[in-house]
This record gives structure tokens, C-alpha cells and sequence, in this order.
């Protein structure tokens, strides 16, 4: 198999890295290497890149072409649209600097127009007749050849900008003329060709995992026949061989559930894809109606959003046909694998071996007599589904594998039952596949831990299958984004928190320190003349009142007298009545009934 140049390089630089790491070559990373040292890590590197039957080397090269050409859904639609922008440069670079003067000239820059128009939205090709008709037509409804002019006097920016609204609106006004039966010429029914496309990508990666599982279960199940025999015969091919094909099998198998879960999410938005779709039909029929003539503030927002609906079905057809070309080049990386389990002799070990799915392995152990019991462990903590919150959210080191398998059967392979118990060490939580191998590995984990580093230095492709990196300095060259970047950088920054005295040292600083001479002798000038001056004091009228002057005095007694005898006087009251007010013939005249004070004092008796 012929490698691409990025590809053999990073391989080679992979091989190199592996060679360094492992122990069993000797090198010393601390020192600088000698002439004998460097034309034995040529030797090393060179052998293993030629050994072509190497499931090992296989699967570096798959992590590496894995990474240099996935990458995530939004990174991949920014540089889709990122290479169609630059794609379509010279057009828009052509329109905007053209200086129509002539009948002719202007007909050409508006064909120039309708041809940025159709490459833009890709519904139709530029060369096709009646397609170019359809597009002219759609745009001359809302971009009549006469408003060149004022075309051709906006700035550059302006100019681009139009041309984009032009292009969405024509696009829309062509995509409702062909759901009406008026046109549609060149334009493909991308909703069903999706469909049709997801459903035989979908069964492709489906039929690409069960075979990929299928390798692993067997090659599992004559590992542990091995391993469980008291009297392994001797077995051809190697049971390094046969792991390093495991753990190549259980690379692929990562790989496409990443690229099962993008096609699920392709599935989610063309479902929401053609809800938006039908619905902005739908609303623009219930505008139209028929009519002969409707506001553009009304069909244009639609239109609009007709065409931003299509091209999101244009980005799903990339990115699925991508997902495709993607699984399909997985292929060449593990047919070792396939011959390996496909010759007669590893046939003749699977026949006296078990085979079971990981889902059979996980029910064996999930009895409650199969769990750890935590109170044989004191210095252990395990935690069970039960008893934790968001115990399935947890993240389990070694990918879920089970670290004890890994470290005591060298690199085996096998999947572990959280539900046996989770070890909580060090802030890191670790699974198991037996009640046994849990508490074998909670009497000593940092020794276990030592074991599976150098384990992953022997197969240096374990450290991204298990999330390693952060035992190494560095990991695996072949990043995509650059030939000199990581696959996975290592993780360098943690949130951390600490807490300090306000301030916990005495400060020392002198507030009248001065560096400056001049500024010491001006001051020291200042206090020879104050030891020869005085202090006075002195009271003006303006500030006198303002002294705290207090007075006391003494308070006022009360004192009451008393006389020897009351006396009192009293008057005559005086008294009349007017006589001949009644209509008398008498003349009115007033009598004094007054009476004297003596009388007076009688009557009241």
C-alpha cells in the first residue's frame, strides 16, 4: 500500500518516537544520543516500517490518516464554505472591477452575474441552456438588467454583499417555481437523494462494525483460552501478534463509532432540514395565492430563508460523502487483521475457544455477588451506580478497559464493568472486568499504573487508543493541522484553586526611604533650620468663639405665700325691659329693672 508523503512522515516520526520510549532498546532520553545510538535507531525504525504484516505498524498509520482528515462537523463546514469563498474569488474579483460602459459590456457583466448566481447555489450548471434561462429569469424579477448602474457604483464590500442577497433570493424564487411544477430545471430533489444516501451509509458503517466486532470477539475469546489454559500449547501465529491485531481491531472500532455518531447527527438535522423546508413553502403559498403581485417585504425574508434551508442540505451531502470516503479508507488498515484471522491455524485455536460479545462478558459480571464489596478495602474508595450521581458521566481511565487485564496479560485488551465498582484513586476512577481483578488492583495501584506506562512505551499506538498522553512529555506526531503538531496534545493545565493569607508576610517597605541625595539634604536642611525655630500661638478675634467654654449656675426655687383672708366684690346687674312694643297706642318706653345688690343677694338665698 502507497502512503501520501504527510502520511509516511508522520509514520516514520511515530516509529521513532516508539523506538526511543521503548525500554527494551536502551535509549537514554536524558542524554544526548551517540553515533552508535542513532544508527540504532535507524536499524529499529527502519525494521519495524518494513515489516508490512505488522498489525502494530497498521494501526499508526490508521490513528494517523484518521486524524490528518477528520475533523469535527462545524471545522469541517467552515472550510467546505472557507474553499467555496476561494473558489468563487475570481468571479466576484471580475464583477466588482468590471467598468461596463457599452450595451454590450453591461450585458456581459449581467451574465457574469447570473453564472456567479448558479455556481453559488449549485443548482444547475452555468453551460446548461435552459438552466441559465431559468436563473436569468429569477433574477431579473428582482434585478432588472437597468439597475447596473447603480450596481456598478457601489464599493467593493457593497458590491459582494448584493451579489450574495441576489443569489439566496434567486435561489429561493427557483426552488418555489419547481415546488409549484414552473421550473426546476438542473435542480436535483436533494431531500430523497439524502435520504437514499443515509440509509445505504448507515447499513455500510453498521456492516463495517459487525465485522470489526466480530474479529475482536474472536480474537478475545482465543486470548483468554490461552491465557486461562495451565498448559498453553504453542501457538503460531504469536500471542503478541494476536494482540497487537486486538488492539488494531479495537482502534477501528473507535474510529467508526465516531463516524456513526456524526451520520446520527446528519439524520438529526435532515429532519430538521426538511421540517424548515416544507414550512417556508408552505408559507410562501400562502402568500403567493396566485397573485399577480405581492410585496418584496414579504416573499424576500422567505425566499431567503428558503435558500439558507438548501444550503444546509447541500452541507449534509458533503459532509456525509465525506464520512463515507472517510470509512472506506479505514479499509487497507486492518487486512492483516483479516488474513490473520482468516488462516488456518488461528481457525484451529478459535474452534477450542469461547467466544463471547462484550454485552455477554458485562452480563456475566453483573450479578451482586460479582461486586466488590467496600468494606474489605479501607483504603480504597469505590463507587457504585446506586450510591453516585452521574455515575455513567464519570470518565474511566484506559478508555474502559480493564486495567488489571491490561497490566498482568501484557496489552490484552478487555472491556470492563463499571457496575462491578469504579476505583476513585488519585482524583482518577478505574473499572474492571472481574470482582477479583478489582481487588487484586486496589491493594497496590500506583505499581499496576507503572506497569501499564511501560506497556503503552512498548506499543507506543496504545497511548491514543487509551488516552495516555498525559504519562508522556508528548504524544504521537501526526496532528491534523500540521505535520509538527500532536494527535492528542497532553494534557498541561487543570482548574486548580488555592487559598492564602491576606497577607501572611510583614511588610517591610519604609515610607520615608528616599534614593534620591538631593532630596535627603533638602530634608535634612529643613529640620537643622526647625531646631532653631519656636512655636507661638496666639488668639484673634475672628476664632475665639470658637473655644468650649462652659458655666454653671444655680436653678431657680419654686416658692409659694399664702394671705390671711379671701375677699371679693360684686356689682349690679343691670336690667330693662321696654315698654309698648306689642302695637299698644301706649309710646314705647323703657322701665329700669335693676336691682340693688342686697335685693339681689335675697332672691338668690
Amino acid at each position: 500500500m502507497s502512503l501520501k508523503p504527510w502520511l509516511l512522515s508522520c509514520t516514520v516520526l511515530s516509529q521513532v518516537k516508539a523506538a526511543v520510549l521503548d525500554p527494551d532498546n536502551e535509549f537514554n532520553v536524558e542524554r544526548t544520543l551517540t553515533k552508535e545510538d542513532v544508527q540504532k535507531l535507524i536499524q529499529t525504525c527502519v525494521s519495524h516500517l518494513l515489516d508490512l504484516t505488522s498489525p502494530a505498524l497498521d494501526t499508526v498509520k490508521m490513528q494517523v490518516h484518521f486524524d490528518m482528515n477528520y475533523s469535527s462537523r462545524s471545522e469541517f463546514l467552515q472550510e467546505h464554505r472557507h474553499v467555496l469563498e476561494a473558489r468563487l474569488e475570481p468571479i466576484i474579483r471580475d464583477i466588482a472591477d468590471t467598468r461596463a460602459r457599452s450595451r454590450e459590456e453591461l450585458e456581459g457583466l449581467y451574465r457574469k452575474i447570473v453564472s456567479y448566481a448558479l455556481l453559488r447555489s449549485g443548482l444547475g450548471s452555468p453551460t446548461e441552456i435552459a438552466v441559465v434561462r431559468e436563473a436569468t429569469a429569477a433574477l431579473q424579477s428582482v434585478f432588472p438588467q437597468a439597475e447596473l448602474g447603480t450596481f456598478m457604483a457601489l464599493s467593493k464590500l457593497d458590491k459582494e454583499k448584493q451579489l450574495r442577497e441576489l443569489t439566496s433570493i434567486v435561489t429561493g424564487i427557483r426552488l418555489f417555481n419547481k415546488e409549484c411544477g414552473k421550473g426546476g430545471a438542473g435542480i436535483d430533489d436533494l431531500p430523497i437523494i439524502l435520504k437514499d444516501a443515509l440509509q445505504v451509509t448507515s447499513q455500510s458503517i453498521e456492516g463495517e462494525m459487525g465485522k470489526t466486532l466480530k474479529m475482536v470477539y474472536q480474537l478475545t475469546g482465543v486470548l483468554m483460552e490461552i491465557i486461562g489454559s495451565p498448559h498453553p500449547p504453542p501457538t503460531q501465529p504469536s500471542v503478541l501478534l494476536m494482540k497487537q491485531a486486538l488492539i488494531n481491531c479495537r482502534q477501528r472500532e473507535s474510529f467508526i463509532k465516531v463516524l456513526m455518531r456524526d451520520i446520527l447527527t446528519c439524520a438529526e438535522h435532515l429532519d430538521q432540514l426538511e421540517e424548515e423546508f416544507s414550512s417556508g413553502m408552505e408559507s410562501l403559498k400562502e402568500i403567493v395565492q396566485s397573485k399577480t403581485a405581492v410585496p418584496t417585504s414579504h416573499v424576500y425574508p422567505l425566499f431567503l430563508s428558503l435558500s439558507q434551508t438548501w444550503m444546509g442540505f447541500q452541507d449534509e451531502v458533503v459532509l456525509l460523502s465525506v464520512l463515507s470516503n472517510l470509512l472506506t479508507s479505514l479499509n487497507p488498515f486492518i487486512q492483516n487483521v483479516i488474513d490473520l484471522t482468516e488462516s488456518a491455524a488461528f481457525q484451529a485455536l478459535l474452534q477450542a475457544a469461547t467466544v463471547l460479545t462484550d454485552d455477554q462478558r458485562r452480563e456475566q459480571s453483573s450479578s451482586t455477588d460479582a461486586r466488590v464489596n467496600p468494606d474489605k478495602h479501607r483504603k480504597a474508595e469505590f463507587l457504585f451506580p446506586e450510591t453516585t450521581k452521574d455515575f455513567e458521566q464519570l470518565p474511566i481511565e484506559f478508555r474502559g478497559y480493564c486495567g488489571y487485564m491490561f497490566t498482568v496479560n501484557d496489552r490484552l485488551l478487555l472491556p470492563a464493568n463499571p457496575s462491578i465498582g469504579l476505583l476513585h484513586h488519585r482524583g482518577k476512577y478505574y473499572a474492571f472486568s472481574c470482582k477479583e481483578a478489582a481487588d487484586i488492583f486496589a491493594e497496590n495501584p500506583d505499581e499496576f499504573l507503572s506497569t501499564a506506562v511501560e506497556n503503552s512505551k512498548r506499543s507506543p499506538e496504545l497511548i491514543q487508543l487509551l488516552d495516555m498522553h498525559t504519562h508522556f512529555a508528548s504524544g504521537t506526531p501526526g496532528m491534523k493541522g500540521g505535520r509538527e503538531q500532536l494527535i492528542h496534545a497532553p494534557v498541561t493545565k487543570c482548574d486548580t484553586g488555592t487559598q492564602t493569607d491576606t497577607h501572611f508576610v510583614e511588610s517591610n517597605i519604609v515610607k520615608s526611604y528616599e534614593w534620591n541625595e538631593w532630596e535627603l539634604r533638602r530634608k535634612a536642611i529643613k529640620l537643622a533650620n526647625l531646631r532653631q525655630r519656636i512655636t507661638h500661638s496666639v488668639q484673634t478675634d475672628l476664632s475665639h468663639y470658637k473655644r468650649d467654654n462652659t458655666t454653671q449656675v444655680y436653678l431657680p426655687k419654686e416658692d409659694v405665700t399664702q394671705t390671711k383672708r379671701e375677699e371679693s366684690s360684686s356689682v349690679p346687674k343691670p336690667s330693662t325691659y321696654i315698654v309698648g312694643l306689642r302695637g299698644k297706642d301706649i309710646a314705647p318706653q323703657t322701665v329700669d329693672l335693676t336691682l340693688s345688690i342686697h335685693m339681689h343677694n335675697n332672691i338668690t338665698t
